[in-house]
């Protein structure tokens, strides 16, 4: 296995590169193709989600699918679930998703598992490392028959609150495997990514929430997208929400069902239980295509077979209160970056639960009209939740595999990443008739130093042009209509009285009318374009250094007419 590590090349150019989005409960593999394009690769099986999953059987190893159904006859030589303890100390971890496979258990302060291997009778102890090691090689292996071609590098997705020592025992790990990591990357970004590489996008500054739903666990963030840089203002996590809750769902409601027609509950024997979560998994999944979905099982308690069905408009009445979880973790993390929902330009909803129509018509009744809601259900270009951060990786790792590796270091390291941003909006403002308009050149959190230029168009007969620079502060105006008329109700009956007395308090909060203003302060800098000829238009660039400090140029387009301005950076 270390003899592997030694075959990665140093030179950039016999480099091959791919993108690997590891996930909790499933991994998938991308390159970008000769077009240009991002794809998703599948394995001999033809699986592009595989699942993070290994088990073996008289010492022959199965990964993916195949070792995901040994899950039901073979659970103690099946390991699953096991992205999140890497690199931890094993008193920290929470071992609740492994119960219906192999334990986690300590080894030298670490998780490891017990697990037979081999061809001997005798379990083996095998760390979680090694398991990455060997479910990396089997992902690098898939690629390479797929590709004709060695893959030796990789750039590697990881959620936004992987420790430091969880990055270097990836690294290590992926090392063991034969993959030289280019780079690591925060999921968040590399679903952005994904959208912003495509030919038609156009880069634009934007706030964008991106939900990644995952099977065991959710995490969202906030990402200010300024000028093609990405910095994350917020993170917020759920450990215990996922596609696993929205399994039980589906799980407890056939095995109620089975339990009044048969007076056995199958959830108490573990083979019966483990028949279930497959299922109804499948299950589940089936009803974000279709309206009704159907299971069957052979013997699923006591030699009885099962098959019964559900429709999508009763499981989203059960699964109502996990639907309510998930908006919520979404609506927090957004007022922990110190924002309101109108602030966001774009939701992405990533990772495979993400597929459940409902979850994305739940998100786009938190935001308004104007935000783009990126998932397939509200967005036909939508690209597969399931694919985006595999797609975001292959991209980067297209960007940097010709790097040498110290430029790649450079340009990652903290002194170069950790730069100063905007703390206001710098813009330009107008005066129309007797109000004043500001319209924003660098919003807020724009990594500094940067640079805008807009054109703007001005009056009609030309003349003088005044510009001034401004800082500018975004805020909710809320406007409540005027009340109305109360219309003269008949006397209450009896029958009345269990009506909801809230009902005219919630309509009137409903009508309220909620939009974002900008204010503005002291202008930073004036400068005037004369002589700008009839509907002409005006040019105006600034440059924001990393002490604040500004150059501004404002020229007539077409014309002769310049003028420029320095501003010094604000004293200490």
């Amino acid at each position: 296995m270390s003899d592997e590590s030694t075959n990665i090349p140093a030179d950039p150019a016999k480099r091959f590169a791919i993108g690997i989005s590891f996930g909790n409960t499933s991994s998938s593999i991308a390159r970008l193709s000769p077009e240009g394009k991002a794809e998703v690769i599948a394995n001999e099986e033809g699986d592009r989600q595989i699942p993070s999953v290994l088990s073996y059987i008289e010492g022959e190893e199965y990964h993916g699918t195949q070792a995901k159904s040994q899950l039901i006859r073979n659970p103690r030589n099946t390991v699953a679930y096991f992205r999140d303890y890497l690199g931890k100390d094993f008193k920290s971890i929470d071992p609740t998703p492994c119960h219906q496979s192999a334990h986690p258990q300590q080894s030298d302060s670490t998780v490891a598992f017990s697990i037979r291997d081999t061809s001997s009778e005798e379990p083996s102890t095998v760390t979680v490392s090694e398991i990455t090691t060997r479910h990396l090689r089997r992902l690098k292996q898939s690629a390479s028959d797929f590709l004709g071609k060695e893959v030796n590098a990789v750039v590697i997705t990881v959620p936004t609150d992987f420790s430091d020592a969880q990055r270097e025992a990836l690294i290590a790990s992926a090392k063991a495997a034969g993959l030289d990591v280019l780079q690591l990357i925060h999921e968040p970004i590399a679903a952005i990514l994904a959208y912003d590489a495509r030919p038609e996008a156009t880069v634009t500054d934007k706030l964008v929430v991106v939900a990644d739903l995952g099977g065991t666990r959710s995490d969202v963030a906030v990402v200010a997208s300024r000028g093609g840089m990405y910095t994350i203002l917020a993170t917020a996590h759920d450990y215990e929400l996922g596609g696993s809750s929205l399994d039980q769902i589906v799980i407890d409601y056939f095995a109620k069902e089975f339990i009044k027609k048969h007076k056995v509950d199958p959830r108490e024997n573990p083979r019966g239980l483990a028949k279930l979560k497959f299922e109804g998994e499948a299950t589940k999944r089936a009803l974000s295509l279709g309206t009704n979905a159907s299971l069957s099982i052979e013997s699923l308690a006591d030699g009885i077979d099962y098959g019964s069905t559900i429709n999508r408009t009763r499981y989203e009445l059960l699964a109502g209160k996990v639907f309510g979880q998930f908006t919520s973790l979404i609506e927090s993390v957004v007022k922990k970056a110190g924002l309101d929902v109108l602030d966001i330009d774009e939701v992405i909803l990533s990772g495979g639960t993400s597929h459940t129509p409902k979850i994305a018509q739940l998100v786009r009744n938190i935001f308004s009209e104007k935000t783009k809601v990126l998932a397939p259900s509200t967005t036909t270009t939508a690209i597969n939740p399931s694919e985006l951060a595999a797609r975001g990786a292959a991209i980067q790792a297209s960007l940097i595999q010709e790097f040498d590796k110290e430029d790649i270091e450079q340009s990652t390291h903290p002194a170069v990443t950790v730069t100063p941003h905007l703390k206001n909006a710098i813009g330009v403002e107008f005066v129309a008739g007797d109000h004043l308009h500001f319209k924003p050149l660098l919003n807020s959190e724009t990594a500094l130093p940067a640079r805008r230029v807009a054109r703007y168009s001005v009056s009609k007969d030309g003349g003088d042009v005044l510009v001034r620079i401004c800082e500018g502060v975004r805020h909710i105006k809320v406007t409540k209509p005027e009340p109305k008329p109360k219309e003269e109700k008949p006397a209450k009956t009896e029958d009345d009285e269990d009506e909801d007395e809230s009902d005219f308090s919630s309509e009137e909060e409903d009508d309220e009318i909620r939009e974002l203003v900008w204010k503005t302060e002291k202008p930073i800098a004036e400068l005037a374009v004369k002589g700008v000829k009839a509907q002409g238009k005006v040019e105006i660039m600034v440059h924001v250094n990393s002490d604040l400090s500004l150059q501004i140029t404002a020229r007539e387009v077409d014309g002769q007419s310049a003028v420029r301005g320095a501003v010094e950076a604000p004293k200490a």
